[in-house]
């Protein structure tokens, strides 16, 4: 009985993620993430960030983001930036690319990276969204960074964020 149950959560679960990444959806989320691995410096550090999507194809969604980061021994920094991700076979998984520019008063720098994730739908439209990442900087390799990142979503259905008349 208990596999029986098991497989129909599974098989509702995937048909409700199945049909979540449609094109004209938007999309609105929130990371933490402070879990750095690449650094050197094992210092205290957070980094939070706002992102913006839209899916302009099934599967495929073009974002923008805000962010903020606080470190224990330099300066805070605020990021900007642009990337794109892909989800395979409608299950929640996802890969993507971007470049961010971080502002900090004693630096600058551009940081090509590549992240990989799960969107794991808590309901019809909100996920949670474990991610790995790996930012590269361009100034130096002592600021690369990879780590896991924390993510809350909201996907907005099509007839969801239209004005009624």
């Amino acid at each position: 009985m208990k596999k029986i149950a098991f497989f129909i959560v599974a098989l509702f679960m995937s048909v409700a993620a199945n049909a979540q990444f449609e094109q004209g959806k938007g999309y609105l989320g929130a990371s933490l993430s402070g879990f750095d691995m690449g650094s050197e410096n094992k210092e205290f550090k957070f980094k939070l960030s706002a992102k913006a999507g839209y899916l302009f194809s099934d599967d495929w969604m073009a974002l923008g983001e805000v962010g903020y980061e606080h470190h224990e021994h330099m300066s805070d920094g605020v990021v900007i930036g642009a990337s794109a991700r892909h989800y395979f076979s409608k299950n929640g998984l996802f890969v993507g690319a971007g470049l961010k520019y971080k502002h900090a008063e004693a630096y600058n720098d551009l940081l090509p990276g590549i992240h990989a994730g799960y969107a794991f739908f808590l309901t019809r439209t909100v996920t949670l969204e474990p991610e790995l990442y790996f930012d590269i900087s361009t100034k130096s390799s002592n600021f690369h960074s990879y780590g896991l990142r924390l993510g809350v979503g909201v996907y907005l259905f099509k007839d969801q964020y239209k004005l009624k008349r």
